[in-house]
């Protein structure tokens, strides 16, 4: 899907499923202003790719290139639970959405979401979750997401 924005200098975006090639395109960068990536190694990359490709489209990484300077501006991924509730149903969990600071404004978030939440529906999804901060929450009510219950977390040294 390419989005087309009209400005005084014309804007070109894809979003696609993420290549292995995107990691030389800014996509670790890009992650880097959501949260530490560490020192992901060019093997490093090409192994969590294979991982993840191996999961078809249950998981899927989502991302949005700037074509004319093939940069990767916006990202976002999707995990597709299979559970035994709902008649064997499935839900939709969306990870690790972030839009590059200087793209911010361009409705590229909104964009992702919408092509995460469409995927989910694709998938048989019944529900699509996610979890962000309460200074984010606002933007997921605009996207059609309302606030639910409590989200409970406990990390590990790793």
């Amino acid at each position: 899907m390419e989005i087309q924005n009209n400005t005084e200098v014309q804007e070109s975006y894809e979003v696609r499923k993420l290549h292995v090639s995107d990691k030389d395109k800014g996509f670790i960068n890009l992650l880097e202003q959501l949260t530490p990536c560490g020192n992901v190694t060019n093997e490093d990359f090409i192994q969590r790719f294979e991982e993840i490709s191996r999961f078809g489209d249950n998981h899927v990484v989502f991302v949005i290139e700037d074509i004319g300077k093939s940069k990767i501006v916006a990202t976002g991924s999707v995990i597709i639970e299979s559970k035994f509730i709902r008649n064997c149903s499935k839900a939709g969990h969306i990870e690790d959405v972030v839009v590059d600071s200087g793209y911010r404004g361009k409705q590229l978030g909104k964009k992702m979401i919408e092509f995460l939440v469409d995927h989910c529906v694709k998938m048989g999804c019944y529900k699509v979750i996610l979890d962000c901060s309460e200074e984010n929450a606002c933007f997921y009510q605009k996207c059609g997401f309302n606030k639910k219950a409590v989200q409970m977390a406990k990390y590990f040294d790793t």
